[in-house]
């Protein structure tokens, strides 16, 4: 269990570092696995009682799912800036294809955990059996007696049952494990061909060369680290100024008496610039050169957010 609980710890350090897509997702969706596991060792406990049994095998799947699914919209950056655009700028500067492309983004991105949760579930089996117990047709079952009915059968799960049974639970357990392992297999495969049928899709539909996408989520990357970088330093600097001129001294270690000599800051960015910066940003050209940032745009002085003789947009998305 210690070792089970370290290894979550380590994914939650690697995922919060990660930048990559790929390595985002992975890790993901290995975290998931190993929550899952935890729930399974100390969390699920089936009822074992008629109508409660499909409630709660349901929920076991269901609910974290949904929530792994909620927290993913949340720790997405589209999401925010989503929402910084709808309230600066509204959505009059997109076209359907690109919202249903951003909306896209942010829903494939989330589904990541609660798919994989969903599909580690069916594969271990548990909560099926447990829902789906006491639905069995007794009548599907080879002479089995008479006078049990669905109460019994809800029981199947918790092997609290007449030794006389022991037959009839086994083969129950069997059947619906086979139909929740099925249905597992098939979601991954589904998923797998969303997958690539997306992949093929976006690059068949981006206006980018290979290489210049690549150089895309380069200088995305650069920016940033970059950005938040200095950031960090830009604030640090200024709280140590404003605490100076409070009470007249500040207390700086060697590194950030190094800092405030080094970079001098007089004052802050007025929210005009923030505003130009944060938002949605969809990949546009003007007069043949590539913008590929909100900074970047704002940088070189181009004005407006929609597509103009000068402004084009491309209705490409950053993954």
């Amino acid at each position: 269990m210690a070792a089970l609980i370290a290894e979550n710890f380590r994914f939650l350090s690697l995922f919060f570092k990660s930048k990559d897509v790929m390595i985002f997702n992975g890790l993901v969706a290995l975290g998931t696995v190993g929550s899952e596991e935890l729930f399974s060792v100390v969390a699920f406990n089936c009822p074992c009682s008629p109508a409660r049994n499909y409630i709660y095998g349901l929920a076991a799947i269901g609910v974290p799912a949904l929530a792994l699914f909620l927290i993913g919209v949340i720790l997405n950056n589209h999401t925010w800036n989503v929402v910084a655009e709808c309230h600066k700028r509204g959505t009059k500067n997109f076209s359907s294809a690109a919202t249903f492309l951003l909306f896209g983004s942010i829903m494939g991105r989330a589904a990541v955990a609660p798919v994989t949760w969903s599909v580690i579930s069916l594969l271990r089996g548990e909560a099926y059996i447990c829902a789906l117990s006491e639905f069995v047709k007794p009548s599907s079952l080879d002479k089995f007696p008479a006078e049990f009915g669905a109460e019994v059968l809800a029981r199947f799960p918790c092997k609290d049952v007449p030794a006389n049974l022991t037959r009839f639970r086994d083969e129950v357990t069997r059947r619906l494990r086979y139909e929740s392992q099925l249905f597992g297999w098939l979601l991954i495969g589904i998923v797998a061909v969303l997958v690539f049928l997306t992949k093929c899709l976006k690059h068949c539909c981006s206006p980018l060369s290979y290489r210049q996408e690549a150089y895309w989520a380069q200088y995305r990357s650069n920016e940033d680290k970059l950005f938040r970088r200095t950031a960090e330093v830009h604030s640090r600097i200024l709280a140590a100024n404003n605490v100076k001129q409070f009470f007249g001294f500040v207390a700086l270690d060697k590194e950030e008496k190094e800092l405030v000599q080094e970079f001098p800051v007089d004052g802050v960015q007025p929210s005009p610039q923030w505003n130009a910066i944060t938002g949605v940003y969809i990949y546009r050209e003007n007069k043949g050169f590539p913008l590929y940032s909100r900074l970047h745009k704002w940088a070189k002085g181009v004005e407006g957010n929609g597509p103009t003789p000068e402004g084009h947009e491309m209705l490409f998305l950053a993954s």
